[in-house]
């Protein structure tokens, strides 16, 4: 699906390395210590940060330089990045056309994407009025809408209370069942982890690890991780 063949990131004394393949319809959680590099890998995929060396294939295609547009994977942030000034549906509506311009058809995928997130009745609200969690559902509709095969989460709930976080994470999870996305989360949180993820990728050291299977590596981790998870 997505492979990185000796992916080099380097930004001054910064450096990370990755070497991995992500598969279809997995869910992959990213942990490490601070700093590490967790949220910088996802820019690289996402192709906000330019790789220094080595490249990044898609079903055997290289797109090591495309622009993040036309990358087959979309990002949830931790901060939703909605726009104040307008209404739920018109942020939403961003995903599809960067002007919001949508047409008919189109409205109508907006209005589905926010009746699976439970906020069909707050379409024309704007996010001020919304609470944090509702504002988060605002979020993950708009990814929606771009129906990426890949769907990047950068601690986008990381604000949020445990039940309101675990809520979210168990509806993100369901949405990636429903579309067959493959989900890429960076968590600090080894409960997120055991929630949903069936394999983890280990950021220490200047490297990102091969993805392992979750339950296995949390229930006897090597000793880095170990030291990393207390």
């Amino acid at each position: 699906m997505l492979k990185l063949e000796n992916a080099l990131i380097a930004q001054g004394d910064f450096r990370l390395l990755a070497d991995f393949t992500l598969e279809p319809a997995r869910k992959y959680a990213v942990i490490g210590p601070s700093g590490a590099g967790k949220s910088t890998l996802l820019a690289a995929m996402c192709g906000f940060v330019p790789l220094s060396e080595g490249r990044m294939l898609w079903e055997g295609k290289d797109i090591t330089t495309a622009a993040p547009g036309a990358r087959p994977m979309t990002m949830l942030f931790q901060d939703n990045n909605l726009f104040p000034h307008l209404t739920v549906m018109q942020n939403v509506s961003l995903g599809l056309r960067p002007d919001g311009r949508i047409s008919g058809a189109e409205k109508d995928v907006v209005m589905e994407a926010l009746a699976r997130v439970n906020l069909t009745d707050y379409a024309q609200v704007k996010p001020g009025a919304l609470s944090g969690g509702q504002q988060s559902r605002v979020a993950l509709a708009r990814v929606l809408v771009q129906a990426r095969p890949l769907v990047f989460l950068d601690e986008p709930f990381a604000a949020l209370g445990p039940a309101l976080r675990n809520e979210m994470l168990d509806l993100v999870s369901g949405m990636a069942a429903q579309t067959g996305a493959a989900l890429v989360m960076v968590t600090h949180a080894p409960e997120d982890v055991r929630r949903i993820a069936d394999e983890v990728i280990f950021v220490e050291g200047g490297r990102a690890h091969a993805p392992r299977p979750a339950a296995a590596l949390m229930d006897d981790p090597p000793p880095e991780l170990r030291a990393y998870l207390g």
